[in-house]
């Protein structure tokens, strides 16, 4: 069964023949944008002038349009039917943070389950997924993963948001829908991974149905998931990611002048990503895979895996995933060739979104070769059109 030799990620004709000329014009604009620094530096705080100005169109028909599903839940229609349309699933990402307070938390909670029900029985949302920082306080998480002493106040607000995380993966749980629980900074990590640890002992008795997500950038995490393989009776869902937080965990251990959690370099990085899929592969009987990555190598790992291990190209144990208006030229073509695919399709208020909009951005701009690509697959398939006509 060879059905990598099916698959090239230079295929533009597939990776973009849902985008029109506009689309790839305005995408390429966008790209090109981020090789200025200073638009990084002060774009975001130009964004929310230009919301209060009345020109939150300039940001909507943009950045936002790119990597964004909508404003609200019902907004996201277009892009899952869009996506559905090439055999892209979605995940359906409720991107609004930075604001802790408990209102904000029940309404956080409340929308991820909205989330859950519409991908209730519905095929082209595979999964649903949340930030525990969006339902509980950062600095309890914080505490919890130092074993430091909670304040009677801490605590009330620990119990409140641990009874709103399993409630989320009971709800999960009863509709039948996978559900990821999204890495975060190494400091709150380790209270993180408890409760993931727990959901998972208490829901995944037939099937992955919780995900935890695993960031391959720290140096300690394939050991982390080895463990859990070894050790867990349950089955087990990972999430695999290389990681969204580099520079401010360097900074951090750097401050406070403890080892520094992420890997010496790339190259560490990507042989400890590749050695978590093929661990995950090898141990298929038991484990369900996210393939969360931009990377083609290990994409095309996961092809190459799938063969070894004789499982067809659609096993629902094994996902790649990509962000929506990123690497189109992995997502399409694996879809392309069968294989189950599904983008990250984030929403929320335009305002709310900045921060991880500007996260993309940054991304693009920091992450070696990410925008050279984005943009040189981006022309390339301009000029195809333009000689195909």
């Amino acid at each position: 069964m060879q059905v990598n030799s099916n698959i090239s990620f230079q295929d533009t004709a597939t990776a973009f023949a849902h985008k029109t000329d506009k689309d790839l014009g305005r995408a390429r604009l966008l790209f090109r944008s981020f090789d200025y620094p200073i638009l990084l530096k002060w774009g975001p705080a130009l964004a929310k002038i230009a919301v209060s100005l009345g020109f939150k169109f300039v940001i909507k028909d943009t950045i936002f349009k790119q990597f964004c599903g909508g404003e609200n839940i019902n907004d996201c229609v277009t892009a899952i039917d869009g996506l559905s349309h090439s055999g892209i699933g979605t995940i359906l990402d409720y991107s609004v943070e930075g604001e802790e307070s408990e209102a904000v938390f029940k309404h956080t909670a409340a929308e991820i389950k909205k989330t859950i029900d519409m991908a209730k029985g519905n095929a082209d949302i595979p999964f649903a997924v949340f930030k525990v920082t969006g339902i509980i306080d950062s600095h309890v998480l914080e505490k919890k993963s130092a074993n430091t002493q909670l304040s009677p106040s801490e605590e009330i607000l620990w119990d409140n948001g641990s009874k709103r995380f399993f409630d989320i993966c009971e709800h999960a749980k009863h509709s039948n829908v996978r559900l990821f629980i999204d890495a975060e900074e190494s400091w709150i990590q380790e209270a993180i991974d408890r409760l993931a640890e727990d959901a998972i002992n208490q829901f995944n008795t037939e099937k992955a149905i919780i995900y935890n997500t695993v960031q391959l950038y720290r140096h300690d995490r394939l050991a982390y998931l080895k463990k859990q393989i070894a050790e867990t009776s349950a089955f087990l869902g990972f999430k695999l990611v290389r990681g969204a937080y580099m520079e401010k965990e360097r900074a951090r251990a750097a401050e406070k002048g403890y080892q520094d959690p992420i890997q010496p370099n790339k190259a560490s990085t990507d042989n400890d990503y590749d050695a978590a899929v093929t661990v995950c592969l090898e141990n298929h009987d038991k484990v369900s895979v996210c393939i969360g990555t931009h990377n083609e190598n290990s994409s095309m790992l996961g092809v190459q895996l799938l063969e070894k291990q004789n499982l067809q190209p659609n096993d629902k144990k094994v996902y790649f995933s990509q962000l929506l208006g990123m690497s189109d030229h992995i997502s399409f073509n694996l879809s392309h060739s069968k294989y189950n695919v599904a983008k990250y399709v984030p929403y929320g208020p335009v305002t709310a979104v900045i921060p991880y909009l500007t996260r993309r951005a940054q991304e693009n701009s920091s992450v070696a070769g990410q925008m050279g690509r984005e943009l040189a697959l981006i022309d390339s398939e301009i000029t195809r059109r333009k000689n195909a006509k």
